[in-house]
């Protein structure tokens, strides 16, 4: 799932990253109001994390311009604690207002509570062939047995099982899983790979997780079934 968070301070905005990174998230960090509004308007994101007071275009204009034409969830995150602030925030369209100081747990709740009932939110579970992915609960398994992931693990399938027969290079992976320039002296891709093909793979017959030499890796059944999609219905 891919994040814009704008956040000028330098301190606040490596803290989110890293949070929202180690939970799975793919996240874009800017930190002036143009860079936000440029990178949510042409961009594809599935929440947008907006703060208030930012160098160039503040929060407001930001949210009032991209309004006009996106639908993107928006969560405020600011020190504007003011009520008349939070009714602004919300009556030009956020879907949620979180005021500083936080508690990270508090602020991944309603993160993954907004991708649960967002426009843009993410199908809740992807299965293809005997492989069941929880994107919500961020749980796995195969077969019904419960395959244990850590975070870059999960991102890493998550990538794949959603572009089943397409070959991923290693830059593609390095820059959607690790949010870095892939360098060919590295070889943290490979070694993830391996790790998520010996979880994934080992004990079953059919094997899921492909090399292609020269070229990346595959997720796909040689001979198997087409990916499915499924979107459940939450009280």
């Amino acid at each position: 799932m891919h994040i814009l968070l704008v956040e000028d301070e330098p301190k606040s905005g490596d803290y989110l990253r890293r949070g929202l990174t180690e939970s799975g998230f793919v996240v874009d960090w800017v930190q002036t109001g143009v860079d936000g509004l440029h990178n949510a308007r042409t961009l594809d994101y599935k929440l947008i994390i907006l703060d208030v007071m930012l160098p160039g275009m503040n929060g407001w204009d930001i949210l009032r311009e991209l309004r006009r034409t996106h639908d993107t969830p928006v969560l405020f995150l600011t020190a504007r604690d003011e009520v008349e602030d939070r009714v602004k925030g919300l009556e030009l369209g956020a879907d949620d207002y979180l005021v500083k100081p936080f508690a990270y747990t508090e602020l991944l709740a309603r993160v993954r509570t907004l991708l649960r009932r967002g426009p843009s939110r993410e199908v809740d579970l992807i299965e293809y062939d005997d492989v069941v992915l929880d994107v919500l609960r961020r749980k796995v398994t195969r077969a019904g047995q419960r395959i244990d992931l850590t975070a870059k693990e999960f991102a890493l399938l998550h990538m794949l099982i959603r572009r089943p027969g397409e070959v991923l290079s290693r830059p593609q992976i390095a820059s959607q899983v690790w949010d870095m320039n892939f360098d060919s002296d590295t070889n943290v891709v490979d070694v993830a790979v391996r790790r998520l093909r010996a979880k994934l793979d080992e004990g079953f017959e059919k094997k899921l997780l492909h090399t292609v030499w020269g070229m990346g890796y595959v997720f796909e059944v040689r001979e198997g079934r087409e990916v499915r999609e499924v979107r459940e219905e939450r009280p």
